[in-house]
C-alpha cells in the first residue's frame, strides 16, 4: 500500500511561485510513476505532469507547459511540482497520484492511477 501525503498549497498572488510536495510511504516509490492532477471548482480533474519511475520522462500538460515542472526525489520518496508565474486559472486542489510498481502506464487519464493524496488547495489571487 502506498500512502501520498501532499503539501506546500496556499493563497498566492499572480505571477508568484510555489512549489507543490508530495511525500510517498513505502518502499516502492522508485518504481512508481508520479503523477499531479488538479481540480478546479466545478471542473472534471486534470492532468498537469507526471515523472516517470527513473525521472527521465516528465511530460507537462500544454496548459502549464513552460511554467509547471515535475521532479523526483528517490531518495527523498518525494515528487514536486514547481509553479511559477501563476495565473489565477491555476486555482485548484492538486492531487499527486501513482501508478502501480513498475506499471507500464505513464498517462494522462485518473484510471491510470491507482493510489491518490488527499490534495492540497492552491488559490492564485489576480
Amino acid at each position: 500500500q502506498v500512502q501520498l501525503v501532499e503539501s506546500g498549497g496556499r493563497l498566492v498572488q499572480a505571477g508568484g511561485s510555489l512549489r507543490l510536495s508530495c511525500a510517498a510511504s513505502g518502499r516502492t516509490f522508485s518504481s512508481l510513476h508520479m503523477a499531479w492532477f488538479r481540480q478546479a471548482l466545478g471542473k472534471e480533474r486534470e492532468f498537469v505532469g507526471v515523472a516517470s519511475w527513473d525521472g527521465r520522462i516528465t511530460p507537462i500538460a500544454d496548459s502549464v507547459k513552460g511554467r509547471f515542472t515535475i521532479s523526483r526525489d528517490n531518495a527523498k520518496n518525494t515528487v514536486y511540482l514547481q509553479m511559477n508565474s501563476l495565473k489565477p486559472e491555476d486555482t485548484a486542489v492538486y492531487y499527486c497520484a501513482a501508478t502501480t510498481p513498475y506499471s507500464e502506464y505513464i498517462g494522462v487519464r485518473v484510471e491510470g492511477y491507482n493510489y491518490w493524496g488527499q490534495g492540497t488547495q492552491v488559490t492564485v489571487s489576480s
